[in-house]
């Protein structure tokens, strides 16, 4: 196996405690946790991937072995998922061409945009990570825009230049644009999935590296990449008719079941 996906789950988040093992009823009913939805979501990716669970919570062990995930554990020092992402991969000894961190909050990634990343790093030699964003249209930039009105993070925006390079990513909803759009309509913002895929080297290298005040005041873990002068490659991806969130704050819950409901998704 050339990629390994790791989902790192830690229960003691300061904003949400306990999110990985919340529950989602889908659109038949059926209530599964957070972090079954996001193994099961890595589960579809095709190729040749070994999908592994890392936490430091035997609550969350014992739940993903539950369902059957492979599970490795890892340290209560890893500050976010790209470190707990280093250090699942040190511990099954190495060896991948590609790490993919599929962060446990993010249920309802499609399965093309992993494939897309893994895709997209491999084809660009000079990328050390790749991760993906998706053009907002103006629904999703007024949710976006309402969570920031009313002192919720929500989602992540990022901003890109020539070859797609990164060039910063913010809980505010950037870059600025000064009109409204139609419910439909493609805007110039694009929403940062939470989904990373590292060569094995950066990853690596990437606990050792200082957190930096841009790091520290948005707490957005991939700014130690932008911040230590290695390139970020922005993957556009396509919804292809997907409603896509993440569980950010509890009032997400009924929004992310909304939206498996209207996707038809159990």
């Amino acid at each position: 196996m050339t990629t390994l996906i790791v989902i790192p789950a830690r229960y003691a988040s300061t904003r949400y405690p306990g999110k990985p093992l919340v529950a989602l009823t889908g659109a038949d009913g059926t209530s599964k946790t957070l972090i079954q939805r996001s193994w099961e979501a890595a589960q579809s990716v095709g190729g040749d991937v070994r999908v592994v669970v890392a936490t430091d919570d035997d609550r969350i062990r014992t739940a993903a072995e539950g369902f059957g995930a492979e599970v490795v554990m890892t340290s209560t020092a890893c500050q976010n998922g790209t470190e707990r992402c280093a250090e699942a991969h040190a511990v099954l000894g190495g060896g991948y061409e590609v790490v993919v961190n599929l962060q446990g909050d993010a249920p309802l990634t499609p399965p093309w945009f992993l494939e897309a990343l893994v895709e997209g790093i491999r084809n660009d030699p000079a990328a050390d990570l790749a991760t993906p964003v998706l053009r907002c249209e103006g629904a999703m930039l007024e949710a976006l825009k309402d969570d920031r009105r009313h002192g919720r993070v929500g989602g992540t925006t990022a901003v890109f230049g020539a070859g797609n390079r990164g060039l910063y990513f913010s809980k505010e909803v950037i870059p600025y644009t000064g009109r409204a759009y139609a419910p439909e309509e493609p805007t110039p913002v694009f929403h940062h999935v939470g989904v990373y895929a590292y060569r094995a080297a950066t990853l690596a290298a990437y606990p050792s590296w200082p957190v930096g005040p841009l790091e520290t005041l948005e707490g957005l873990e991939q700014l130690r990449f932008l911040e230590n002068g290695r390139a970020v490659l922005c993957v556009e991806v396509e919804a292809r008719g997907r409603q896509f969130w993440e569980l950010n704050n509890p009032s997400d819950v009924p929004r992310l079941e909304s939206m498996m409901a209207a996707m038809g998704m159990n």
